[in-house]
């Protein structure tokens, strides 16, 4: 009778450690979700705020404080994106394209280190890739009916 329970028991335990291992990845994305729209929420409001500091920067960079608003409402958007579940994939690979820019704008032209954006740039491929399947792919049937 031992041996019968200890059989169902291994298989009880067996069963809940995929369960308890996709809850831990689940939390973790989410950690990883909401980290990435803290920062770049406030990132996002700074710029769009018109912070001092901001504007210094933009101005070394060169290219115009239009820059400023549009990289601001991206991270703002982005962060936004990135805490509904189906946008993101999309939203933090949006995030991930603007780490790029910004990496090589700290090394090129304000002689500055790239850490900050490096860290961002790997933290928002890794909800891409944990996100991947969630994403809507061009192969799935579209909900619209067609015209044929």
């Amino acid at each position: 009778m031992s041996s019968v329970s200890a059989v169902g028991l291994h298989r009880m335990t067996t069963a809940a450690a995929p369960l308890d291992r996709r809850r831990s990845l689940t939390i973790a994305l989410w950690v990883g979700r909401a980290l990435l729209a803290l920062v770049f929420v406030g990132a996002g409001a700074s710029k769009l705020a018109g912070s001092e500091v901001m504007v210094s920067m933009f101005d070394l960079i060169g290219a115009g404080q239009w820059l400023r608003y549009v990289v601001g409402a991206l991270e703002v958007a982005g962060a936004i994106g990135v805490l509904v579940p189906r946008l993101s994939a999309l939203a933090a690979a949006g995030l991930a394209l603007l780490m790029i820019g910004a990496t090589i704008t700290n090394l090129t032209v304000l002689e500055a280190s790239p850490s900050s954006p490096l860290v961002l740039l790997v933290l928002a491929a890794l909800v891409v890739w944990a996100d991947r399947r969630r994403s809507p792919r061009p192969s799935e049937k579209s909900p619209l009916p067609s015209k044929t």
